[in-house]
């Protein structure tokens, strides 16, 4: 994953250069300084989890919410998974959050927005919606789009404008991806690192089967 952050970095740049623009036209957009994303001081943003803490098994997710396989792997395998594995208390599930590009940064702050409580139903939506909220590409739709999910699950237009212009935020949840991404190697999405060992992106019955494997181990 090291030879995409300079890309990444480039990407989120962007985000400042369009914050008059976006201003003028759709409102307030996360005017997001991301360089200080690398300074030790920063503090990761935590990681979100679902399931037992206790849980025999881990399962890591790294995905992009602009990520088609994603979106199809939450769409799918995702929903058979919690129901037999993360809800019986046989995985812990943890979703980490890749950027590459400042529509995915946007989602996931949006995400965040909600609190722990909301976070994995704001994940949902994103990742069901997600050719709807990515639309035809143009910054200012995807913000209205990705505001109008916010609406659905409760939270309202100043909430989110406070989420979207949090750089601290922003800034921590770039360091936890550079961070955490880095140190397990990713390069696609989706990937998985299931107890500690990396995967590619499989079907539900491929998972299943591995976790199987690894609960009678």
């Amino acid at each position: 994953m090291t030879r995409f952050l300079p890309l990444l970095l480039a990407a989120l740049l962007l985000i400042g250069g369009g914050v008059y623009y976006m201003s003028q036209n759709n409102g307030s957009v996360p005017g997001v300084s991301i360089a200080g994303a690398q300074d030790a001081d920063v503090e990761p943003a935590p990681d979100m989890v679902m399931g037992d803490e206790n849980a025999p098994v881990t399962v890591i997710e790294y995905a992009s919410f602009t990520c088609p396989h994603c979106a199809n792997f939450h769409d799918t395998v995702f929903k058979e998974l919690k129901k037999n594995y993360i809800d019986t208390g046989k995985i812990k599930f943890v979703h980490r959050e890749v950027y590459f590009d400042r529509f995915g940064l946007w989602a996931g702050m949006i995400a965040r927005c909600g609190g722990e409580d909301r976070y994995f139903g704001l994940t949902n939506l994103i990742y069901a919606g997600q050719e709807e909220w990515i639309g035809d590409g143009d910054p200012g739709n995807i913000l209205a789009n990705l505001r109008k999910l916010g609406r659905t699950a409760g939270m309202n237009d100043e909430q989110m404008d406070a989420c979207l212009q949090d750089e601290a935020m922003a800034q921590s949840m770039v360091a936890a991806y550079q961070k955490n991404a880095t140190a397990d190697e990713i390069n696609a999405t989706p990937s998985f690192v299931i107890d500690g060992e990396t995967y590619s992106n499989m079907s539900y019955e491929e998972f299943a089967k591995l976790i199987d494997e690894k609960l009678e181990s």
